[in-house]
């Protein structure tokens, strides 16, 4: 049985109709990543799945369980977490707040609150040297760095990830995917959007391809980057 499951699934912006009998699987320990160009219904997928856009239509099925209009929150507490595009960090916050603040769904249990904050800081030893920085004053890797360590604060099963390497150095987008491929060898699946389709792909194990909110290819992460369409449209290749 797949850890996540989107099974026909439609969504809408008000009368817009965004995404379009979207079925997709995510099995547990992988690592999926979500193609396509701005406006594809990438970020709604992801938004969706974790309770702040509920569909129209279909069902999300979660470790078996239906997860249609469970609040964003309780989704969380199941083991899903999002770290969005643009960071989204609590600017006025110091790092180490931010954190506390990914870790809510925990309660007062401070062991596991401890437990994965010491996990954070061996993957972003950066944060650890700013644990007491206020959020708005990291650089903008720093900052990413934050937003994902942040969402593992909650320790999910599902790790979703929207564009993680947007605006960052060459160096930073290898360090950030490097510890992607940490996080997924330490237990955690991911679900992937990421405008670098070729660093998404090398990474992934498999992968789907969106426009106009439609599912138009799916394959392994092999088979995509053989495709001619995908070369053509995603890595730059004539």
């Amino acid at each position: 049985m797949p850890l996540l499951e989107f099974q026909d699934i439609h969504t809408y912006y008000g009368s817009v109709h965004a995404l379009k009998g979207i079925s997709l699987e995510v099995e547990e320990g992988e690592i999926v990543t979500l193609l396509g160009a701005n406006g594809a219904g990438k970020t709604t997928t992801l938004n969706t799945i974790s309770g702040l856009l509920p569909p129209r239509e279909g069902q999300i099925v979660f470790e078996g369980q239906v997860i249609n209009g469970v609040p964003a929150h309780e989704i969380v507490r199941l083991g899903i977490c999002q770290a969005p595009e643009g960071r989204k960090v609590f600017s006025t916050l110091t790092v180490q707040e931010n954190l506390n603040m990914g870790a809510y769904s925990l309660g007062n249990d401070r062991n596991a609150i401890e437990e994965n904050r010491r996990r954070v800081f061996e993957l972003f030893p950066r944060l650890e040297e700013r644990k007491n920085q206020v959020a708005g004053t990291l650089s903008g890797g720093e900052q990413q760095m934050l937003s994902i360590g942040r969402a593992l604060m909650a320790r999910p099963k599902l790790l979703m990830l929207d564009e993680p390497s947007l605006g960052l150095a060459p160096m930073l987008v290898r360090a950030i995917f490097e510890t992607i491929k940490e996080i997924n060898e330490g237990g955690v699946t991911i679900l992937l959007v990421e405008q670098n389709a070729r660093a998404a792909l090398r990474l992934a194990d498999k992968g789907y391809v969106l426009e106009t909110g439609r599912i138009v290819l799916s394959g392994t992460a092999e088979e995509l980057m053989r495709d001619e369409r995908v070369r053509k449209a995603y890595l730059g290749e004539e």
